[in-house]
């Protein structure tokens, strides 16, 4: 594999909405390729397009996205072509339930990025994850955050919707909200759990890039100022609660031995 296949996407680096989920991922994974003499053997459950994947991928890992949407899976296969890593990462449609059919072993990094707040049952899911996860491997949750909705609707001046993402048991603010669901840190924290993992870290991402005027992120360097100041943000030992205004929550856990 070249040096230039190994390169990770510089999007996935630098773009503010990606670029400290991949810090915490990419960290991850390289230690634990240290730890264990190999490359990871990871699934990527909803991958879509191939944010993630095709990044893993590149540094070397064996990637299998797993993903329902036919059109995601198609415009990752082009990805695919495009990033020239089709000798580590395939890709096929289905969902949780059927990773162990899908699956010729069980994996060392699961990734679920984006997909519990929009499948039906969410534990469920855990738990299908945790089946095909080696004991001591990780599992790595981006899902949306209640309070980020609740901030945005009422800077917006929609107040009554603000109060019902706030009230509402599943985070929405009403019948015109896109997503199905939201979740606190501690229903997240729950359910990772009750899956047999335990949470090593769990901190906001988007804290402030889904807030922040696009004019005063014209340039590279606004951008990677903004980056900087998430990343600090999320990670300051005085200030964790503010990690519950961002826009998602990332959780990072470990498969119990």
């Amino acid at each position: 594999m070249t040096s230039e296949r190994r390169r990770p996407r510089r999007g996935v680096e630098s773009g503010l909405r990606t670029a400290a989920v991949w810090a915490t991922v990419a960290t991850l994974a390289d230690d634990r390729r240290r730890e264990l003499g190999r490359p990871l053997r990871v699934l990527d459950l909803g991958g879509g397009t191939g944010g993630m994947a095709v990044p893993l991928a590149q540094a070397g890992h064996e990637v299998i996205v797993v993903d329902p949407s036919p059109d995601a899976l198609a415009s990752l296969r082009r990805r695919v072509d495009e990033a020239g890593v089709s000798d580590n990462l395939r890709s096929t449609q289905g969902d949780a339930d059927d990773l162990r059919t899908i699956l010729k072993a069980r994996v060392d990094l699961v990734t679920v990025h984006g997909t519990l707040e929009v499948i039906d049952d969410p534990q469920r899911a855990l738990r299908r994850i945790s089946e095909v996860v080696v004991p001591g491997g990780h599992l790595s949750v981006v899902t949306a955050q209640r309070l980020a909705a609740v901030l945005a609707r009422a800077l917006a001046g929609q107040f009554d919707q603000a109060r019902a993402a706030l009230e509402s048991e599943d985070g929405r603010y009403g019948r015109t909200d896109p997503l199905p669901r939201r979740f606190d840190k501690a229903e997240v924290e729950a359910m990772v759990t009750h899956a047999g993992f335990t949470v090593v870290d769990s901190h906001g991402v988007r804290l402030f890039s889904d807030l922040v005027p696009s004019v005063y992120l014209e340039s590279d360097s606004e951008r990677g100022a903004l980056v900087a100041l998430e990343q600090a943000v999320a990670t300051h030992p005085e200030f964790g609660i503010l990690g519950q205004i961002g826009s998602a929550l990332h959780v990072v856990a470990r498969r119990h031995n």
